[in-house]
């Protein structure tokens, strides 16, 4: 298939989004990164499949449009390698969901990273919705994926929780403390309360990344993308719309927020709020790592008001 390629020979390379760069460099990926242009040849290749345009919106991985041999159109996607069996988990995730909330899984190889998905419409962001219609679809496809999953072999809140502990604390340093102590110190003990708040037979498998650029729209109305993959509380997922929006969430009370999903799901009001704190701290970490601005310094500036607030 690729022999009579007339593709530019670099093309992966100039196609890559810049912030998927900048994640696998973290990641000490450079061996991915150079060597990537010769693995979608070789996934072409194995897979029969023709790649075309490249998504530049992703941020976790070299995501491009796929064709099948019986033309039926499909998305592949090449994960970053880094610690935490990434690939694994997705892959896990999306075969108990089996198209429930999530997009269907066609093909997949976890020692390359790689899996073939079904093709969805546009996200949320790109349809434009009021927030708040937003969040009633967020809530909604969410719930399709929560369900008992106890062997699935994916990481625990109490886990989760004890890794974005050790994460806020050192990339705070490492990004010279682009947010106040205080904001920090918050975060951190709302994480512990979370982690001593799990409870086993409580937890479902959450998605774990649920948001409007990981939500596209599908026959059956909309299905989620790029699960995260966590066995967990409920209010994890809930905690993830609470980043979001950091603009709006703080036109008004931000508190409002969490009592509104709370109401909507029947779910713990606390548990949505600090699971929140956590993330809206984590993820605005990681948005000053790759680069990806404003919006880094918006969910921090929002990070730090609402630990002001407190005292």
């Amino acid at each position: 298939m690729t022999s009579t390629d007339n593709r530019p020979p670099r093309w992966v390379d100039e196609a890559l989004p810049a912030t998927v760069r900048a994640k696998a460099e973290a990641a000490g990926a450079h061996a991915w990164l150079r060597l990537l242009p010769e693995l979608v040849a070789d996934i072409e290749a194995d897979w029969a499949i023709r790649v075309g345009r490249v998504y530049t919106d992703a941020t976790e991985a070299f995501v491009a449009d796929a064709t099948m041999t019986d033309g039926t159109p499909a998305v592949l996607k090449l994960i970053v390698p880094r610690a935490g069996n990434a690939a694994a988990h997705e892959v896990t995730v999306l075969r108990l969901a089996g198209g429930d909330g999530c997009a269907r899984l066609l093909r997949h190889d976890v020692a390359r990273d790689a899996l073939l998905l079904e093709k969805l419409g546009p996200s949320l962001f790109e349809l434009g919705l009021p927030v708040t219609t937003r969040h009633e679809i967020l809530c909604d496809v969410a719930s399709r994926v929560w369900r008992p999953a106890p062997d699935a072999g994916l990481p625990t809140g109490a886990a989760k929780g004890a890794w974005l502990t050790t994460f806020i604390t050192g990339a705070w340093e490492r990004l010279d403390r682009p947010c106040a102590e205080r904001t920090v110190a918050h975060a951190l003990a709302c994480a512990e309360r979370r982690v001593a708040a799990h409870d086993d037979e409580r937890a479902v498998l959450v998605h774990g990344d649920v948001h409007e650029w990981n939500t596209l729209r599908a026959p059956d109305g909309f299905r989620l993308v790029d699960p995260d993959g966590l066995l967990v509380e409920a209010e994890y997922d809930l905690g993830v719309i609470m980043r979001e929006d950091p603009v709006e969430l703080m036109a008004a009370d931000p508190r409002d927020r969490s009592r509104w999903l709370a109401a909507r799901t029947g779910l713990d009001e606390t548990a949505i709020w600090e699971w929140g704190v956590v993330e809206r701290v984590s993820t605005g970490l990681v948005l000053v790592q790759v680069g990806l601005q404003p919006l880094a310094a918006q969910m921090l500036a929002a990070a730090d008001t609402i630990a002001a607030m407190r005292t």
